[in-house]
């Protein structure tokens, strides 16, 4: 394996697999390793054997819910909205046809102990019991003046300066009750706490629309998610980058990092080799010395159900959001549903993984809420995990460090990491190109017959 290249990845958690195809794309010459001896490190999507063996090793799997290799747990339960980032990305590289995607049946949120499907039309609206009669008349006010708003045009600014203002300030406007600033805050524009509402309005006016043109793009709701599981992305873009050029190497631990006199990134040795790069992107695992806490630490429980969801209409997949306000936390409890529709479990079976910010010393009983929602569990795996972020940006030595999967529902805080450290290794701003045909990269690989 004694081979110079343009960079070298290490990890392949989604982020540094987008990395991987995009400067793939680009032209760079890069290898891609992993400890692990599957794709998606920290984002990885485990049969149950795997699960069993990682949170229960002294429980091995038993096929007590059907064959093993027909299940798929998300690591990191997210979804797509389907008008973000990340779908903009898989569209853009055409990684979509390396997978199909179905739609999220609904999205909800925890009111006043019971939980209430999220209107995606106005029928739906009408009918809802989020709110009452007339505060739907000032919700319905407060969205046209969302929708209607025009940065070019002083007339629609409600006589407010998006940059200035605060959110409260516009929920004050409109007269809003707080059971509907929750709703809007974490429902919509899906913030799992209430700074937001002293920071001023421009990037909740970005996450409301953000959520309002994924619902319209499908109904219903405006989550997606990949069949067999979230990972599928990583592979996916693995793919991406291989046909270009890249080149991976799983279950290939790092015996030795290299570096130049001046202390910069040179290259690593492994079991196949030395191989020389001047830049490396990684996750947290492979320079902890380089990382930091956040402070943070999630919980995650994964529930193996044989019901659906009770209230969700049999749904057969939720988004399901507990603002932390109606719990009296300081961050909200997220539960994401998905079942045998998705080919991710057996028929007739369902998963719910539960996961929010830990609190207090009782981790699990800060998960109570959720489970008196998603009713009675076959089975629970739990796990814990502490939130890293870099300690620099990597400019100096030319290590650049991926940051941990938050528990919010959707994939844009990773996106805005794939695009922060794009820039900061390319020097440019990521610019999505529409990428070649299928005839093309066959050409391009030599394959034209």
């Amino acid at each position: 394996m004694d081979e110079n290249y343009d960079v070298i990845v290490l990890g392949t958690g989604l982020t540094e697999c987008i990395l991987s195809g995009l400067l793939s794309i680009d032209g760079k010459k890069v290898l891609h390793i992993d400890k692990q001896e599957y794709y998606g490190g920290e984002s990885a999507s485990l049969n149950l054997s795997q699960l069993y063996k990682k949170f229960k090793p002294s429980k091995p799997y038993e096929e007590q819910f059907g064959r093993d290799r027909d299940w798929y747990v998300d690591l990191i339960p997210k979804f797509l909205m389907s008008n973000g980032e990340l779908t903009n990305i898989l569209v853009h590289t055409d990684v979509t046809r390396y997978m199909e995607f179905k739609q999220i049946s609904g999205s909800f949120v925890y009111r006043g102990g019971k939980i209430a499907k999220v209107p995606s039309n106005q029928t739906e609206a009408i009918s809802s019991p989020l709110m009452g009669f007339f505060e739907k008349r000032r919700m319905k006010s407060f969205l046209e003046f969302i929708i209607k708003y025009n940065e070019d045009q002083a007339s629609t600014h409600g006589g407010l300066d998006f940059d200035k203002n605060s959110m409260d300030e516009l929920y004050i406007k409109y007269g809003l009750e707080r059971g509907t600033k929750d709703f809007i805050g974490h429902a919509m524009a899906l913030w799992s706490n209430d700074d937001y509402l002293n920071q001023p309005i421009r990037e909740t006016y970005d996450r409301i629309m953000l959520y309002l043109s994924s619902v319209a793009r499908y109904g219903k709701s405006p989550y997606i998610y990949p069949l067999y599981g979230l990972g599928e992305l990583p592979q996916g873009f693995a793919r991406l980058s291989a046909i270009y050029g890249g080149t991976f190497m799983l279950d290939t631990p790092i015996q030795e990092v290299l570096r130049d006199a001046d202390g910069k990134f040179a290259g690593v040795k492994t079991k196949e080799g030395t191989a020389k790069a001047p830049i490396v992107i990684a996750d947290p695992t492979y320079f902890p010395e380089k990382v930091k806490p956040t402070g943070h630490k999630v919980i995650r429980a994964m529930c193996i159900l044989d019901h659906p969801i009770p209230n969700t209409n049999d749904a057969d997949s939720a988004q399901i959001i507990i603002p932390q306000n109606q719990v009296d936390r300081k961050n909200d409890i997220y539960i994401a549903v998905i079942s045998a529709a998705h080919n991710i479990a057996t028929k007739g079976h369902y998963l719910a993984i539960i996961s929010t910010i830990i609190e207090t010393d009782k981790p699990h009983l800060e998960l109570e809420p959720a489970f008196k929602i998603i009713g009675e569990t076959k089975d629970v795996l739990m796990g814990m995990a502490e939130l890293y972020e870099p300690l620099d940006d990597g400019t100096k030595d030319n290590v650049y460090i991926s940051k941990s999967y938050d528990p919010s529902s959707h994939f844009e805080t990773t996106t805005d990491d794939v695009k922060d450290i794009y820039k900061r290794v390319t020097g440019h701003d990521l610019v999505l190109k529409k990428r070649a045909t299928a005839d093309e990269e066959a050409e391009l690989a030599g394959l034209d017959n």
